[in-house]
């Protein structure tokens, strides 16, 4: 059950929720609980949060972001010349704090190739956990 807890907390920390999945890692590792589940619960968690995010920027039409989110036209013409310069390379920070949820959704909104976005974001969730991981019990 605990497993599961780290996974949703890590699913809702890779949302626009304000959690901090390290956190509850890191107990769980100081209270003795088995750190390969514990890296599994939190990167798989984190990383299926960080592709809904992509998700939802995919379903986003451009119409929208300009009138609710007050986002003007030629920010997100820059924003799009970024990305297709460096396309699913941006999934490398979606773990950030705070930006990497607003990469994650960009991503998605402009369209950038799933699969890339998706393995990218996996190996650097997985590591930002697994640093984590051989920190606490190291």
């Amino acid at each position: 059950m605990a497993y599961l807890l780290l996974f949703l907390q890590s699913f809702l920390a890779a949302t626009l929720a304000p959690f901090s999945s390290e956190a509850v890692l890191a107990a769980m590792l100081y209270n003795g609980f088995n750190p390969t589940y514990c890296l599994i619960a939190a990167t798989f968690g984190n990383w299926l949060g960080g592709m809904s995010s992509y998700g939802l920027g995919y379903l986003g039409k451009l119409e929208h972001i300009e009138k609710w989110l007050r986002i003007k036209h030629e920010k997100l013409m820059q924003w799009q010349e970024k990305i297709q310069k460096y396309g699913s390379y941006f999934a490398l920070i979606t773990w950030l704090p705070f930006i990497g949820d607003i990469v994650a959704v960009g991503l998605g909104f402009f369209k950038v190739k799933w699969l890339p976005v998706a393995v990218l974001s996996f190996i650097a969730r997985g590591v930002r956990y697994a640093l984590i991981t051989y920190w606490m019990i190291g």
